[in-house]
Formats: C-alpha cells, sequence, structure tokens
C-alpha cells in the first residue's frame, strides 16, 4: 500500500483533494491532518508522499519538511504546496529541497499532482499483483 499523509489548514482544500484521490486512485492510502501539530505524530519513514502546505498557524511547512527528514522521510517524497506564485516558491525552497514546490490553486500544477498519483497508484497495483502471483507458489510449496 502506496501510504500518502497531507498537512494543510485550508479545510475546504484538504476535503477537495482527499476526495479526488479516493475517487480516482483508490488503491493509495490518503490520510489528511488539519492541524500541522497534530500532523506531525502522523509523519513516519515510510510514507510513500508527505503534502505540506507552507503556510498554516503555530508551524509551516519549512519547519515540517525539517521535521520529516530527521524522521527519515526523504526529501523526494515530500512536496510542497502553496497559494504563493512559482518564482517565491522556488527561492525558499531551491532544487534537491523537496520532490516539487507547487501553486495548489494553478490547474497545470495538479496536473503534476495526478501525475504522482498515478505513478504511487500504479506501484499500487504492481505490488498488489505481484503479491498475487506469488501466493499460489507459497500454497504449492507448503502442500
Amino acid at each position: 500500500m502506496q501510504k500518502i499523509l497531507m498537512i494543510d489548514d485550508d479545510q475546504v482544500f484538504l476535503n477537495h483533494i482527499a476526495n479526488y484521490v479516493n475517487e480516482r486512485f483508490p488503491a493509495l492510502e490518503f490520510n489528511t491532518c488539519l492541524d500541522p501539530i497534530r500532523g506531525l505524530a502522523a509523519i513516519h519513514a515510510d510514507l510513500s508522499l508527505l503534502l505540506l502546505d507552507l503556510e498554516m498557524p503555530g508551524l509551516d511547512g519549512g519547519k515540517i519538511l525539517a521535521y520529516a527528514v530527521a524522521k527519515g522521510v526523504a526529501r523526494n517524497r515530500v512536496i510542497i504546496l502553496s497559494g504563493r506564485d512559482a518564482e517565491y516558491l522556488h527561492k525558499q525552497f531551491p532544487m534537491g529541497s523537496c520532490l516539487a514546490v507547487l501553486n495548489k490553486h494553478e490547474m497545470r500544477q495538479r496536473a503534476v499532482l495526478d501525475m504522482i498519483f498515478n505513478s504511487l497508484h500504479e506501484k499500487c497495483a504492481a505490488q498488489v499483483a505481484q503479491t498475487a502471483q506469488a501466493a499460489p507458489l507459497v500454497q504449492s510449496a507448503q502442500v
């Protein structure tokens, strides 16, 4: 199972993305957290993807990124989302800081999220197929 965690203080956006992912990519385990402080407890090294809002009260996405990396989450599994323009985002998070920085309101940038979700969904489907193929082999070896 590919596990995704999204931390964002915008309830409407959080619900929209969660509903979208659950409808289009049902094999993905998509969890959300509205409160960035509570979201810290849900961060663990086996996340396939971590989506972080940049600007949240109490704790911003940059600080959560640093925490996630310290917990073992690879930088290439973290996406920073914001309403800010791309130039600002790329100054705050230079290449290599994370997988991507995206303006969450631009449709072209949402297409990038779609490609990432689709890739994870395909990996999950491949894992399920491998497990299904291996199951008869294990059973016949036990007989």
